[in-house]
C-alpha cells in the first residue's frame, strides 16, 4: 500500500469536512519538515467551523489509514472549543503557540495558556504517561522488538511534557530533541542519555540496537518516574521524595 503523505492526508481531511472546515494545523517538532519527519512526529490539528458526526464518519477511513502508518490522529475541535480549550488542552496550545504551520484555512485566534494550567495538564499527562508506559512494558512481554516500537510510540507524548517542563521554568525550549532532553534533565534531575537514544532511535537516525534495548528502556522509565516526582514536588511540595 503507498503511503499517504501529509499534503494527501490534509486534502482528503478537506473533503471529508467540506465547508465546515476552518483549519488543519501541524504543530510540533515536524513543522517544517512535512514527509521527511519521522513516523509519529507529525502532530496534526483539525479546527471545525462545525463538527457534524457524518463528517467523522467520512473522514475515519482515512484516518485509519494515516494511523497505519504509524501517526496519530488528529486532535478535532470546534472553533468555540478551541477558543475555550486553553485550560484542559494547555500543553498543546504553548506547543502550537510556539510552533505551528498552517496546511490549510486559517487558525484562529487564542488566549495564551495559564501558567497554572500548563502545570495542572503537565501533572495529570506525566502521570498518565508513566502509567502507559509500564502497561507497554508488560504487553511487550519482554520482547526487544516490540519494547523499541513502545519507546519509538511514546516519544512524542514524553517529549511534549518535557517542552513544558521547561516553559514552566522559564527556560528556552531547544528545537533539537538531543538538546531538549539535556536541558529538561538538568532542572528535573534525571538522566538525559535514554531520552537522547529514543529521540535518535525514533527519528531513525540510530535505531536501537535489541541488546541496548533493555537498559534504554529501564533508563527511560527511571527518568520519567523522576519527571512524575519533580512535576508533582512543584504542585505538591509535602509530597514524599521518589524512591
Amino acid at each position: 500500500m503507498a503511503t499517504v503523505t501529509l499534503k494527501e492526508f490534509t486534502a482528503r481531511l478537506a473533503t471529508a469536512f467540506g465547508a465546515d472546515l476552518g483549519a488543519v494545523v501541524l504543530y510540533g517538532s515536524a513543522v517544517g519538515r512535512g514527509d521527511d519527519a519521522p513516523r509519529g512526529a507529525r502532530n496534526l490539528l483539525v479546527i471545525l467551523k462545525t463538527l457534524r458526526p457524518e463528517a467523522l464518519r467520512r473522514a475515519a477511513a482515512d484516518v485509519g489509514t494515516w494511523q497505519a502508518q504509524g501517526e496519530r490522529a488528529p486532535l478535532i475541535l470546534t472553533e468555540s472549543e478551541w477558543r475555550s480549550s486553553r485550560d484542559v488542552f494547555a500543553i498543546e496550545h504553548a506547543d502550537i503557540a510556539a510552533r505551528h504551520e498552517v496546511l490549510a484555512g486559517a487558525l484562529p485566534t487564542s488566549p495564551t495558556a495559564a501558567a497554572d494550567d500548563l502545570r495542572r495538564q503537565l501533572e495529570y499527562e506525566a502521570m498518565g504517561a508513566l502509567i502507559h508506559l509500564r502497561q507497554g512494558i508488560l504487553a511487550c512481554a519482554g520482547n526487544r522488538a516490540h519494547e523499541a516500537e513502545l519507546l519509538r510510540a511514546t516519544k512524542g507524548t514524553v517529549f511534549a511534557l518535557l517542552r513544558a517542563v521547561l516553559r514552566l521554568s522559564g527556560a528556552a525550549v531547544p528545537g533539537d530533541d538531543s538538546a531538549l532532553a539535556a536541558a529538561a534533565a538538568r532542572i528535573a534531575g534525571f538522566d538525559a542519555a535514554p531520552f537522547q537514544a529514543v529521540a535518535a532511535h525514533a527519528s531513525g537516525a540510530t535505531p536501537l540496537a535489541p541488546a541496548a534495548v533493555d537498559g534504554i528502556l529501564t533508563g527511560y522509565h527511571d527518568g520519567l518516574k523522576r519527571l512524575v516526582a519533580f512535576v508533582d514536588a512543584q504542585l505538591h511540595p509535602d509530597a514524599p521524595a521518589v524512591d
